[in-house]
């Protein structure tokens, strides 16, 4: 677990947080929390209120609460003090227990959020074209958007041969994706996030035209191996995994070669496409 000191979630309040590597979320301090949407006078009062909620959400058999856990996160008097914590998930499941006018603006998104998800269930299209509204917003090209939406099509099958091959979703799947990434970019997916600045998010939302297309190819490439090569274990799946990314391997160190530079970049293609003025422009 990284810890950090914390960061401003709620106007001028600051709230403590820990980073969870291993599961790519958050955990909020929860009193801080109530402390700032209540307008607690202290923290002592803000304690004995969530102990209070904490009581009623258990009795009520709310998971959520029965789910928290303890972490050490500094005091005011300096010291490492153990306190409740939620995730993200956690955290908006208690603020909507919340009665408060600060709480209200997360309570409204969470119902438009949840409408939107139900709308989507009955229209899967919906998703494409919110997934694509939102590609805009960041700033991506029609270009890249068309490559992602690709992209997508492409991992199915290879999940999809991969269910054939009776690999588990979910921790079996992370094994190989690591496997194809690695063998690819010369990294893990963990030291490629971490590389492109990435705490939370999807890999592939962050890469450029370049790093899309091998990715592809990587992953094209393991579909179409495992195929013809039927293995029938994770190991089995993780040599096939290995070959596939392989194939997207060469094509980078040969394209590198003539282009003089490394094509896995930190930036991704919004950012590549449209870059920050340097410090010289700025003065110019």
């Amino acid at each position: 677990m990284d810890k950090e000191k914390s960061i401003k979630l709620f106007q001028n309040k600051e709230i403590r947080t820990a980073w969870n590597t291993e599961e790519e979320d958050w955990y909020f301090s929860v009193v801080d929390v109530v402390e700032t949407l209540t307008d607690s006078t202290d923290y002592q009062t803000a304690r004995k209120y969530w102990n209070k909620l904490k009581q009623r959400l258990k009795e009520e058999g709310n998971e959520t609460v029965t789910n928290c856990h303890q972490l050490k996160m500094p005091a005011a008097d300096g010291k490492m003090r153990l306190t409740d914590v939620a995730n993200t998930q956690q955290l908006l499941r208690i603020i909507q227990s919340i009665p408060s006018p600060k709480a209200e603006p997360f309570k409204m998104w969470l119902a438009k959020v949840g409408a939107e998800r139900l709308d989507e269930i009955a229209d899967p299209e919906k998703t494409i074209d919110r997934a694509v509204e939102t590609y805009r917003q960041k700033g991506y090209s029609e270009g890249w958007i068309n490559q992602r939406l690709k992209s997508i099509e492409i991992r199915k099958g290879l999940t999809d041969e991969w269910d054939r091959t009776g690999v588990k979703q979910g921790m079996e799947y992370a094994i190989l994706t690591d496997e194809i990434t690695r063998a690819w970019s010369g990294m893990s997916t963990r030291e490629y996030k971490a590389y492109k600045g990435l705490k939370k998010g999807n890999l592939r939302d962050n890469m450029t035209n370049l790093e899309l297309v091998l990715n592809m190819l990587a992953e094209v490439s393991t579909t179409e191996i495992s195929k013809a090569n039927n293995p029938t274990s994770l190991d089995e799946n993780k040599v096939v995994a290995r070959q596939g990314g392989q194939v997207a391997g060469e094509a980078r160190r040969n394209l590198e070669k003539q282009l003089g530079k490394p094509v896995v970049s930190p930036l991704n293609a919004a950012e590549a496409l449209h870059p920050l003025p340097s410090k010289k422009n700025e003065e110019d």
